[in-house]
């Protein structure tokens, strides 16, 4: 079988054709112009089964949590916690705007609904303190990468989903990798926030004002440690988790916060039922395109390509993150891991690279791509936001950029900060 039909993607891709039709189409036309209309009835019933998953569930029922968190004003309580813990910092607003994402990423786990949360409390108060709207934007996309890497992570389940791995073992591993980033980009929030004079958010908490911050963020904090803790020992499966998220979060948005009203239900599951829709039939598209790729010999091919340049798993890991940062300049986080994971994964993983922390690499690669131009998604959100140039927030994003990229080649070259966590509950591989 030719490679006609990765052309025909490429050039659907080129033309700006909706890349969930392009991954349809391609492979469609190709089997008809090469006279094996026999596969036609394989592509169909790929994309059925593509999305026909138990485990596929967990992705609906956590955008949905994501929904009811947002509707709820769950985000408000979360920033009043951090600034009751950090505000009183150099650059206090901004290590804020940080330290929520890595809380907003225990219960949502979308770079989007990060950026869209908490971008549009904290950009224009951040203006209001000094601080410029392009810095404010840029550290807003910067940040909120971290939602898909700590977990529960949709995009995560994903690529389990597509490469039969551990989803549990996956969320373990990818604790430290998020925590790193999120430290990194405080330094360098703080060190750029000392050059340029940036003021701190108010005076230090009392004792009594951070208790009342945390007995407010409390239930939504311990959101992930449900979600986690169920998840690693066993009471629930991953799918079972998002079902416990979503219910967790009706009932305390709903009964214990009582942000949100029993009116607002309907547009909230209207957007849970529309972007689930999107994303499943992404999936099965994407499986469906992966079963032609298989049937072309693509993946042996790219493999003995691959070896033919280094046999040395370390330079592989490193060339795969090269190509992996410029597809996610032009690719989206979700159609990179379903499209590329069954071609690299197998190629790395037969040189010995275990599959969770190649898994990991990938993910996190990826999932800095949202915030990397000319096409990063989250890039837009904030500037959609902040009504700033994506050009300008470009600029301000590139020392943030830097430390993300640090982090991906930190955690290539020293698997041991992925695998420690999971090999130490147990998943192995």
């Amino acid at each position: 079988m030719s490679l006609l039909f990765f052309w025909l993607f490429l050039a659907f891709m080129i033309l700006g054709l909706p890349i969930v039709f392009a991954l349809i189409l391609a492979p469609g036309i190709s089997l008809m112009v090469e006279g094996r209309d026999i596969f036609l009835t394989l592509l169909v019933q790929r994309l059925y089964n593509g999305i026909d998953s138990f485990p596929l569930m967990a992705v609906p029922f956590f955008i949905l949590a994501g929904e009811i968190m947002n509707a709820g004003k769950i985000t408000q309580n979360l920033v009043n916690f951090s600034k009751a813990l950090i505000g009183h910092v150099r650059g206090g607003l901004a290590q804020v705007n940080i330290l929520s994402s890595i809380l907003f990423a225990g219960l949502s786990g979308s770079a989007v609904a990060d950026t869209s949360a908490l971008g549009s409390m904290l950009i224009p108060a951040m203006e209001k303190n000094g601080y410029s709207r392009k810095f404010s934007a840029a550290i807003t996309a910067a940040s909120s990468v971290i939602g898909p890497i700590i977990p529960p992570s949709g995009l995560m389940i994903l690529y389990a989903f597509v490469m039969n791995v551990s989803v549990g073992g996956l969320f373990a591993a990818g604790m430290v990798p998020g925590l790193l980033v999120g430290v990194g980009l405080m330094s360098v929030t703080w060190y750029i926030s000392k050059r340029r004079g940036y003021p701190v958010a108010n005076r230090r908490a009392t004792f009594k004002e951070r208790a009342v911050a945390t007995k407010e963020a409390f239930w939504p904090l311990l959101t992930p440690v449900i979600l986690i803790g169920g998840i690693l020992t066993g009471v629930f499966t991953p799918t079972e988790a998002a079902a416990v998220a979503a219910g967790y979060a009706l009932i305390i948005s709903l009964f214990v916060t009582r942000s949100l009203k029993f009116k607002d239900l309907p547009a909230v599951l209207r957007e849970s039922a529309i972007s689930s829709g999107v994303i499943l039939f992404l999936v099965g598209a994407a499986v469906s395109f992966s079963s032609i790729v298989s049937l072309s010999g693509t993946p042996a091919y790219i493999t003995n390509a691959v070896i033919s340049v280094s046999d040395n798993p370390m330079i592989l890991l490193f060339l795969i993150n090269i190509l992996l940062f410029i597809v996610g300049m032009f690719l989206d986080a979700g159609p990179a891991i379903l499209i590329l994971g069954p071609i690299l994964g197998p190629v790395v993983t037969s040189m010995g690279v275990d599959p969770l922390h190649f898994a990991v690499v990938m993910c996190v690669n990826v999932t800095v791509g949202l915030a990397t131009p000319p096409m990063g998604l989250v890039l837009f959100v904030a500037a959609s936001l902040s009504k700033e140039s994506i050009e300008r927030i470009t600029v301000e994003i590139l020392p943030f950029l830097a430390v993300e990229v640090a982090v991906i080649f930190l955690i290539t070259f020293f698997p041991q900060l992925t695998l420690f966590i999971p090999h130490l509950l147990g998943f192995s591989t």
